[in-house]
């Protein structure tokens, strides 16, 4: 993001999470070809999340391999994880990871942090499931110390406490860090209080909700540290030529990529309809949800439609002060479609100024 008195320009980034769906060959070619996209038309970062044991995401069960063949094909973009889910992993394992991903890069990357939600996630570490939000905020001030090539005492193989640091040594001085929100404003406080970013989204959250939660991280953020900090908005995004076609064309994938997400996003995906119970739900009843969430999105909730289109809802969002618009292209529309729409997606970006 660039500020010139009280007009900026938003930063535009690649986002993905797409369902594995049935495809056997090349199901990397969106992420590797909107990576190339992405790097030589200014666009600010690459995203990659971790999934576990679904075909909702699970394209991406580790962001640090993903962001390593990401690395390899790119020159400028930064490179991120949306996110890593922190309670799962050893801290001295996600600084190597991330160290290796920088070092291939140039000094590119950067990870969003997560606490979890998934019981079953957990089975790779079950006995952090309970209180992973205070293991996310360690891991987090762990990483980072590893980061500065600090020494620190771990438990090794004989019980005995064995002082480590990482290898290789990272590029970047500083480990770009943000947190990630589903919408809780504590989470944007707790940011700001650690200085990082916020890596946020529309499910079950509006303009208006999100917007007094980045006022609250904004000031937050200057209490502690003098600073705005940076806010990232994941966005399912289309771009085409006439609204009422794209409309059209993203209807059948976007939902159904809404219902393969049904059960890992409940409480977010039926938002609009509070009480309900996805569990004693009739199949015409997940068909009535997924058509009013797939209004919502489209309409407030996603960068769909025209340039024209997408150039007003950037303009919304500017005014709630976001600083990145993670631009999530993998929902379900074939390669080259999905591809073909980066063109007009760049042309928004352009024209924001």
């Amino acid at each position: 993001m660039v500020r010139m008195g009280t007009e900026f320009t938003v930063d535009f980034s690649l986002f993905y999470f797409a369902d594995t769906g049935n495809a056997t060959q090349n199901r990397y070619e969106l992420l590797l070809e909107g990576a190339r996209f992405a790097d030589v038309h200014g666009f600010s970062a690459v995203w990659t999340p971790e999934r576990h044991f679904h075909s909702f995401g699970g394209l991406y069960p580790n962001p640090a391999v993903t962001s390593a063949a990401v690395a390899a094909i790119t020159e400028r973009v930064s490179i991120r994880a949306g996110s890593v889910v922190a309670p799962l992993h050893h801290p001295v394992r996600i600084a190597e990871e991330w160290s290796v991903v920088d070092n291939l890069s140039g000094g590119r990357a950067g990870v969003s942090f997560a606490s979890g939600w998934n019981a079953v996630d957990f089975a790779l570490r079950p006995e952090n499931f309970a209180d992973s939000k205070r293991v996310l905020v360690e891991t987090v001030e762990t990483v980072r110390r590893l980061w500065r090539q600090e020494e620190l005492e771990f438990t090794d193989g004989t019980g005995a406490a064995s002082s480590v640091r990482i290898f290789p040594p990272p590029i970047q001085p500083e480990l770009p860090i943000w947190l990630t929100s589903a919408g809780s404003i504590e989470t944007f406080r707790q940011a700001g209080e650690l200085g990082v970013g916020v890596l946020t989204h529309l499910l079950g959250q509006d303009l208006d909700g999100l917007a007094g939660k980045i006022r609250a991280y904004r000031d937050t953020h200057a209490e502690h540290h003098g600073t705005r900090g940076h806010v990232a908005l994941m966005l399912h995004t289309y771009i085409g030529t006439d609204r009422d076609e794209v409309r059209k064309l993203v209807h059948d994938p976007f939902s159904a990529y809404l219902r393969s997400s049904i059960g890992l996003f409940a409480r977010a995906i039926s938002a609009d309809m509070p009480g309900v119970d996805l569990n004693r739900l009739t199949p015409a009843d997940v068909d009535f949800i997924i058509s009013r969430s797939f209004d919502r999105y489209f309409d407030t909730g996603g960068l769909f439609g025209t340039v024209q289109d997408a150039v007003k809802t950037v303009k919304a969002l500017k005014d709630i002060d976001v600083d990145d618009l993670a631009c999530l292209i993998d929902f379900g529309l074939d390669t080259g479609v999905a591809l073909e729409g980066l063109s007009r997606l760049d042309e928004v970006r352009r024209q924001q100024n």
